[in-house]
């Protein structure tokens, strides 16, 4: 699930939360599903302990994750943080894209930019808009029922 890359130049714990921000994002750890035991990821990650615990705690920190004593960590709505993170990115392509006008670079310069990104990642995640749509609706037929 989690694969770290030791040539990385950020600390492990740094490399543990984004990779659990990102499946946390995406749908691949779904609200309310208890996290692996602190223990048992750092012996599947053969670290140290007290790296999974701060790696935990960030994702805390952050509204991840929510803790329950006694009973381990559990995966946050991850609706509020998609909506945050997409309103930073929109204001960061807001930012860019006033930047681009003011050097001159084209709208569809811009857009084919925009547009090849995207298919690069639908490629890259074997995902395409269609597959999405209907992983979409499926979780809204079973919210409704």
């Amino acid at each position: 699930m989690i694969i770290l890359d030791y040539r990385d130049r950020r600390p492990l714990y740094e490399q543990i939360v984004e990779r659990f921000q990102e499946l946390m994002v995406t749908g691949a750890l779904v609200q309310d599903s208890q996290m692996p035991s602190v223990r048992s990821m750092a012996m599947d990650l053969s670290i140290n302990p007290n790296t999974i615990q701060r790696a935990y705690a960030e994702l805390e920190r952050q509204g991840y994750i929510y803790t329950v004593k006694g009973k381990g960590s559990f995966v946050a709505d991850s609706s509020q943080i998609r909506s945050r993170q997409g309103e930073a990115l929109l204001a960061e392509q807001r930012e860019l894209a006033e930047r681009g006008r003011y050097l001159g670079v084209e709208k569809d310069q811009l857009f084919a930019v925009i547009d090849a990104a995207y298919e690069k990642g639908a490629a890259a995640a074997g995902e395409t808009a269609d597959r999405i749509a209907a992983r979409t609706e499926t979780r809204e037929e079973g919210i409704g029922t």
